[in-house]
This record gives structure tokens, sequence and C-alpha cells, in this order.
């Protein structure tokens, strides 16, 4: 029989493998199999597709509404500012340490931890599910939006981030814009060239300024924000083109598309 502190020591020894090993957006095929040969070593059948891994317990009835537990187990690129290697797991007053560990290798061992659990019980009212998925940290498309079909429906997600365990009940969405203004170089000394930097300014001026109508009491209005700009490459030249992002945040009243389109 499983007990909690096999169950406890199990997902703190899995959580360390995750630190030690990279995995870093795109780059994520080592902790996969390393969660991938766990679920079995567990007794678990398990599907993979890229760098995503889920299982689909069968202890409920025909047709039983599904519960999908999902984290991520992609990391960002280290910052430059660790006291120790990153990928090296360190417990400190009885924290553990390490890239990954908390956003989202907690959420990952907690989530299969509480997977096992329950399939393995004798019968639940719902089908539980698991994915552990890839590319979240970049919005990737080899993340989970390519294994939702394989999914199938899903009636309830709970999804592991750190959130300080305040439970969370929606999130904004994501639109990502990389624009571009093209206008004509010249001669900065003379009255020659269409300048792509002032053209951006003026969409720029746009997004600071524009208000969507449509608010939301339980996310908040829809936020446009210009997070990168480049244009130029030389003093006395009028840029022919200028790029800059825009980081735009949805509220439940606007599809991505939507907000494309305007």
């Amino acid at each position: 029989m499983i007990t909690s502190d096999s169950q406890y020591e199990s997902a703190i020894n899995l959580l360390k493998q995750l630190i030690a090993t990279p995995s870093v957006s795109r780059e994520e095929d080592q902790t996969a199999e390393i969660l991938e040969e766990f679920l079995r070593e567990n007794g678990r059948k398990v599907f993979r597709k890229q760098n995503n891994v889920w299982s689909i317990a069968d202890n409920c009835q025909e047709g039983a509404p599904v519960l999908l537990l999902n984290s991520h187990h992609d990391t960002v690129k280290a910052s430059g500012n660790w006291d120790h290697p990153p990928c090296e797991p360190v417990v400190k007053d009885d924290k553990l340490f390490g890239l990954g560990s908390n956003d989202a290798g907690a959420s990952v061992v907690a989530l299969v931890a509480a997977f096992i659990y329950l399939s393995s019980q004798p019968r639940l009212p719902y089908r539980v599910a698991i994915a552990l998925t890839a590319e979240e940290e970049i919005s990737g498309t080899n993340g989970i939006s390519s294994i939702l079909e394989e999914l199938g429906q899903v009636d309830l997600a709970v999804v592991g981030e750190p959130t300080e365990m305040q439970m969370a009940i929606a999130e904004k969405g994501l639109v990502v814009l990389d624009c571009k203004t093209e206008g004509r170089a010249g001669h900065a000394a003379r009255d020659e060239g269409i300048n792509a930097i002032y053209l951006a300014m003026e969409d720029i001026r746009f997004i600071q300024k524009h208000h969507f109508p449509e608010y939301s009491s339980l996310l908040g209005p829809v936020k446009m924000t210009v997070t990168q700009i480049n244009a130029g490459h030389q003093h006395n030249v009028v840029p022919a083109a200028c790029e800059y992002v825009v980081d735009i945040r949805t509220n439940e009243y606007y599809s991505n598309q939507q907000i494309v389109e305007l």
C-alpha cells in the first residue's frame, strides 16, 4: 500500500530530478522522458506527442465527466543572478531551490501524485486525466494546444501554477502582435524620405489611448502595452522600417481573433 510519507518522498525526489534536468522551452525532451517513465513505473498507461506527456484513467463509468490536471515542465532560461548552479537542487531552510522548482515543477509533481492516487481508487464519479505539457513559457504551438484533440472533451481543468496557494478561477488571454511600419529611406539632412518611426508613433499612440468598452468584473479591462521597438541603423539616415511588439491581455468579452481584426 502506498503511504502518504512515501508519496511525499517520491514527489520530492521527482522534483529534484526535474530541477537537475535542463528543460528550457523547446528543449524539454529529457524531462518529458523522466515524467513518462515515472508514470509508467506507477502502472499508468502513458501517451506522448513531442514533449507533451499525458495519461487518462479508466476507473469510472463510460461517459463520466472529465477532470484534467495540467501543468508545464518547461522553464525560462536561467538569469545570471543565481547564487548556485540553477540546475542543482538545493534544500535550504526547508525549501527546495532550483530553476523550475516553483514554476512549475512543484505543480507538476503535486498533480502527478494526485493523479496516481485518484487513478488507483476503485471507482470515481469522473474520469481523471493528466497532461504535462511543453512550451508554456513561450506560448509555443507544440504545447498543450497540439494535444487537445487527443485529450478529447474536458469538462473541468485544474491548472498548476505558482499562485502562493491562492485558487485562481480565471486568467486573461494573450495576444502578441509583431508589427512593422514601412516608410522610405532618405538623408536626415535633407527633406526626403518617409520616417517609419513617425508612422509607428501614430499607431502606438492609438494603442496607448484606446480603451475597449467591455470591462470584466472578473478580469478587468483589455490591456495593450507596447513592450519592444526597433528601428534605424545610422544617425543620419531616415529609417525605412520600424518594428515593434504589442502585448495584449484580453478578458472574456473578446476573442483573440476579434482583437487581431481590430
